[in-house]
């Protein structure tokens, strides 16, 4: 995923606003993160990501690239909304059915 890329759907946040967040205000909790326009607050999707984006930007490990396409993120997020409304899944269970954790 690129940083140009949406990271939180609901708030319609790049990853790039994100990690330049951290990188400014150095919060000390993941969940302040929250503070950079909601993300994380709504579907609770992004959440896996922010925490990542903390802890590496915290550790000083670089967030320029990731395993993911921003098109496979969508798609997984799409699967986990309808996972949610379905009851299939709880809000904030992460994974891709498979066992492998979200990005």
């Amino acid at each position: 995923m690129d940083l140009d890329n949406t990271l939180c759907y609901c708030f319609h946040i790049p990853k790039r606003k994100v990690v330049n967040f951290t990188r400014q205000r150095l919060p000390k909790r993941a969940s302040q993160l929250s503070e950079c326009f909601g993300a994380g607050t709504g579907c609770g999707w992004c959440v896996p990501l922010l925490i990542a984006i903390h802890q590496e930007i915290v550790g000083d490990a670089a967030v320029e690239a990731a395993d993911v396409t921003a098109e496979q993120y969508e798609a997984m997020r799409v699967r986990y909304r309808a996972d949610v409304a379905s009851g299939a899944r709880k809000r904030n269970e992460y994974g891709d059915g498979g066992g492998k954790a979200a990005p």
